[in-house]
C-alpha cells in the first residue's frame, strides 16, 4: 500500500492535489463535478475584505497551450464569504485554504486578521502579485524589500499555517523566498501568472490579461527548483500542470504539493483523476510514499 499524504510543516494533507486560486471557484462549485473529500485541499478564489466587482467583459481569451484571463479578481466579500460560502465548505473533510489579497497593504493586513478568527480555515494564500495602489499601479510583489514587510506585517496578525503565493517576474526570486521565509511564511506558492497582450489585427483591439496554463511550465519548474534548493520552507508548484507526468515532474523539481489551474475549466474533473492516476503510478513502481518518488525512476502508465 502506497501513502498519498503530504505534511507541509504544520499542515497535513491526505494527498498533494490541490487546486490554484481562480479557478475553483469558492469551491463549492465543484462539488458537482467531483468528490471535495478526495482532493489534497480547497483552495478558494482571491477574497478581499470588501466585495470586488471585476473588469468589464471580455475576460477570457484562450490562446494556444495558454489561457489568458482579465477578471479582475472579482469576489464577494470576507464578510459574505464567511456567511454564506464557509458553512458549506466546512461540510467536507478536506483542508480549506483561503487565497486573499488588498489592493492596499492595509486591506491585506485587515483580511488576514479577519481570517484569523475562522477556526474552520486551515490555512491563508497571500496573493502578492496584485497592482499597490499606494505604490503608484505597480506589483509590489515585485519588490522583495516590500514583500518582507507586508509579510512581517501579516505574520502579528494571523498566526496560523501562511502561505505567500509569488509572481515568476520577481528580479531576484531566491533573494524574495529566502525574505518571505524570514519575515515567517509557512510555504510558498510558485507561480502565479504571467502579464500578456493579444492583438486582433481584424478589429484592431489590444485585449490584456494574464496568462495561465501550459506555457507556463518550464518557467513554474524551474522557479520551484530554485526555491526548493534554497528554503527551508515548503514549496507548491503551479503552472501548466495538466496530466500525472507534470504532478510528478514538479515533486521531482522539490515541490511537497501541487496546484492545478487552467485545466480544472478545461476537465472539472481533473483533480481527482490525477490523485487516483498518482495512486496507480506509485503502486505500479512499489513506491510507498510522495518523498520516496521524488528519488526513483517511473515506468511509464498506460
Amino acid at each position: 500500500m502506497c501513502d498519498l499524504s503530504i505534511k507541509l510543516g504544520k499542515l497535513s494533507l491526505k494527498n498533494p492535489i490541490m487546486p490554484a486560486s481562480g479557478t475553483f471557484g469558492y469551491g463549492i462549485e465543484f462539488k458537482d463535478f467531483i468528490d471535495l473529500n478526495k482532493i489534497g485541499a480547497i483552495v478558494t478564489k482571491g477574497i478581499s475584505i470588501n466585495p470586488k466587482v471585476g473588469n468589464p467583459p471580455p475576460r477570457i481569451f484562450e490562446g494556444d497551450n495558454y489561457l489568458m484571463n482579465y477578471i479582475g479578481l472579482e469576489n464577494i466579500g470576507f464578510f459574505e464569504f464567511k456567511k454564506n460560502i464557509l458553512p458549506k465548505l466546512t461540510k467536507f473533510s478536506t483542508p480549506i485554504i483561503v487565497n486573499c489579497f488588498g489592493n492596499y497593504f492595509n486591506e491585506y493586513i485587515e483580511v488576514c486578521e479577519k481570517l484569523n478568527e475562522l477556526k474552520e480555515v486551515s490555512a491563508i494564500e497571500v496573493n502578492i502579485s496584485c497592482p499597490n495602489v499606494e505604490k503608484g499601479g505597480l506589483e509590489f510583489g515585485t519588490n522583495p524589500d516590500e514583500i518582507f514587510k507586508l509579510i512581517k506585517e501579516i505574520r502579528k496578525v494571523y498566526d496560523k499555517f501562511l502561505i505567500v503565493k509569488i509572481s515568476p517576474v520577481i528580479s531576484d526570486i531566491i533573494k524574495a523566498g529566502k525574505l518571505i521565509e524570514e519575515a515567517g511564511a509557512d510555504a510558498i506558492t510558485a507561480i502565479n501568472t504571467i502579464r500578456g497582450i493579444r492583438i486582433d489585427i481584424f478589429e484592431n483591439k489590444i485585449f490584456r490579461g494574464s496568462i495561465s496554463g501550459k506555457l507556463l511550465k518550464p518557467v513554474a519548474l524551474r522557479i520551484v527548483k530554485e526555491l526548493s534548493d534554497n528554503l527551508s520552507i515548503p514549496i507548491i508548484g503551479c503552472g501548466g500542470i495538466e496530466k500525472i507526468e507534470d504532478v510528478i515532474e514538479f515533486i521531482k523539481a522539490g515541490a511537497k504539493a501541487v496546484q492545478i489551474g487552467t485545466m480544472n475549466l478545461v476537465k472539472p474533473n481533473i483533480l481527482v483523476k490525477l490523485v487516483k492516476n498518482l495512486k496507480k503510478i506509485m503502486e505500479l513502481n512499489k513506491i510507498k510514499n510522495i518523498e520516496d518518488l521524488r528519488y526513483e525512476k517511473i515506468k511509464k502508465i498506460n
